[in-house]
């Protein structure tokens, strides 16, 4: 061996991290695994390092500023914090309680009993989310604030009483409000636990003797147990970090909560105090983090739960005989509150010259007034166009993310795929006031001019709900089959055209049904929104709140249905689109 050749081999140890690192760059799936990595990283950690970081200094936003536990101090030490985390605590467990009761309740009568229409009622259990849960709000409160609400008027006027016997406007009643809007959230996990449970073992057990109600406590409900945590562990993180219902209730009744704090202080006081803002902010998220790590952790049980088999079944149905015309009356009442209410009452506010409890003289001074405002008003133009983008643009690069993620944390043996997706849920724990906290201290100074534009808010949409996204997705890709990208990859085509023109069609279901999901949830998101966006970037959730702050109740009316028919219009066309030709 010559001198040369001893060299180079000498010289190959030291190079080795650096050509594997150049081969690993060579495949163009380790160059998406490197992007997607980078981009999601950035949305995830930039925000929540941008948020401490406000916390932790003494100086308003886009001013540097000295480290300092001041605001952490002031935050938490002042006597009223104590009644803040108890309030925002019973907020969380009792809309989340309330809102697993309602979907049990729903989900048992449309999948275990034979009650007539239960198919109707499971089909319509989601219908309320195409309505902005601030039109829910402001629905009840016109239905049940004790001066005019039109349930308390009528009680009043029919019994002779007094008083109103409701006020919407107190801690139960923001409690009841939350729990409907969040029953939808709990009735699609526990009717989908429901739907896959083997009867089996419950049969045998009425084999063995036992009653529909001892089935129930010994068989059903413990395997439901899972399931019904992991519900109710979500839905309490929905409840804290919720600022719709708190906005329209909670801030006129002087209820405090995590969020209306973070408001009053970052943009309901003057001066404004974003460091103060930013601690609270960083206590809620503590909190959101800690709920999320438990309903991973219920969720991973639901697998050890599982009964499913490869044999097909169907679930076990309980005949109700005589009493199966009230558990339908049952699934009515709840979807009469949960659906027909809020919808009758803003149909018949959008038609009056202004609210009042109808009268004989009422039906004859209805209007269209008030839709002719929504369509023509510059502004309601501008911030149904702002909505409208940020739904359709943003839901498709969210879904363009999530399919890329999807794939490189399913199909690929990358090592440091995990962290990937655990980098995803980071910013699902995040609510949506701390979140547009972060955002705009991270972007206040940033190099490209984001702040105070509309795509500030598209950031905070995609960071915020990419993991719904991924969820959607997720479960479409595991059912395709390796071989046919195999195939694909023999013939010649390399990722990019392997991903495009196999996994892209065969994904299509799942990528459409997380395109629904987050359009919609676009079009009515406004926690994050109320604090990112600026007057030219104006969407539908802040005007929606500030027309309401302003009286014009029949112009919210309006609006909020028009909302309500684009939700389903663009649902209409992204199940068409979904479609594809089975040959």
């Amino acid at each position: 061996m010559n001198d040369r050749s001893i060299a180079v081999g000498r010289a190959l140890p030291a190079w080795g991290g650096l050509a594997r690192l150049v081969l690993f760059f060579t495949q163009p799936v380790n160059l998406v695994f490197a992007g997607i990595a980078a981009i999601i990283a950035f949305l995830a950690l930039y925000p929540s390092f941008f948020l401490l970081y406000g916390s932790l200094t003494d100086a308003p936003l886009g001013v540097p500023g000295h480290f300092t536990l001041r605001n952490y101090v002031q935050a938490y030490t002042d006597p009223t914090a104590y009644r803040l985390i108890l309030t925002s605590f019973l907020f969380g467990i009792g809309a989340s309680a309330l809102s697993v009761f309602l979907a049990l309740t729903l989900a048992w009568i449309t999948i275990r009993t034979n009650a007539p229409y239960r198919r109707l009622f499971e089909l319509t259990a989601i219908v309320p989310n195409i309505l902005p849960p601030i039109l829910i709000s402001i629905s009840w409160v016109l239905l049940l604030n004790p001066s005019n609400g039109l349930i308390n008027v009528i009680l009043v006027r029919l019994f002779g009483l007094t008083t109103a016997p409701f006020n919407i406007y107190s801690l139960p009643g923001l409690i009841f409000v939350e729990g409907l809007i969040l029953t939808p959230l709990a009735f699609l996990i526990i009717s989908a636990a429901l739907k896959s449970m083997d009867p089996s073992l419950e049969e045998s057990a009425k084999t063995l003797g036992s009653g529909e109600m001892g089935v129930a406590t010994r068989i059903t409900f413990p395997l439901m147990r899972p399931a019904i945590l992991a519900a109710g562990t979500l839905n309490f993180v929905r409840a804290v970090e919720s600022f719709d219902t708190p906005a329209i209730i909670a801030l006129p009744a002087r209820i405090e909560v995590f969020t209306t704090k973070i408001w009053r202080e970052a943009l309901g006081s003057f001066p404004t105090n974003h460091n103060l803002a930013a601690a609270y902010g960083v206590g809620i998220l503590i909190i959101a983090l800690l709920f999320v790590y438990l309903y991973r952790k219920f969720t991973s049980q639901i697998e050890s739960f599982s009964t499913v088999t490869g044999k097909g079944f169907r679930p076990h149905q309980i005949d109700l005989g005589g009493w199966r015309y009230l558990a339908s009356g049952v699934a009515l009442s709840l979807l009469t509150m949960m659906v027909i209410l809020p919808i009758l009452l803003l149909m018949l506010v959008s038609i009056l010259p202004y609210y009042h409890v109808p009268t004989w003289q009422t039906w004859q001074n209805l209007t269209l007034s008030n839709f002719h405002f929504a369509l023509e008003n510059q502004r309601v133009f501008r911030a149904f166009g702002n909505s409208i983008f940020l739904a359709v643009g943003g839901a498709t690069l969210c879904m363009g993310i999530a399919a890329l993620t999807a794939y490189l944390t399913i199909r690929t043996k990358i090592a440091a795929r995990g962290l990937l997706e655990g980098l995803v849920f980071i910013p699902w724990a995040f609510p949506g006031t701390a979140l547009a906290l972060g955002l705009l201290w991270a972007y206040v100074d940033f190099p490209i001019p984001i702040y105070g534009t509309i795509w500030i808010i598209m950031i905070a949409y995609v960071t915020r709900f990419l993991p719904y996204g991924l969820r959607a997705v997720t479960s479409t890709i595991i059912q395709i089959h390796k071989e046919l990208e195999e195939a694909s990859t023999v013939c010649g085509a390399g990722f990019f055209a392997t991903f495009r023109r196999i996994l892209v069609p065969m994904m299509r279901p799942g990528i459409m049904a997380g395109w629904i999901i987050l359009a919609t949830t676009f079009m009515r998101e406004f926690s994050a929104t109320l604090f990112l966006y600026s007057p030219g970037s104006e969407a539908l959730g802040p005007l929606l709140y500030f027309l309401y702050l302003d009286g014009m109740r029949g112009r919210v009316a309006a609006i909020g249905l028009i909302i309500s028919l684009i939700s389903v219009i663009l649902i209409a066309i992204a199940q068409r689109l979904s479609r594809w030709d089975k040959r």
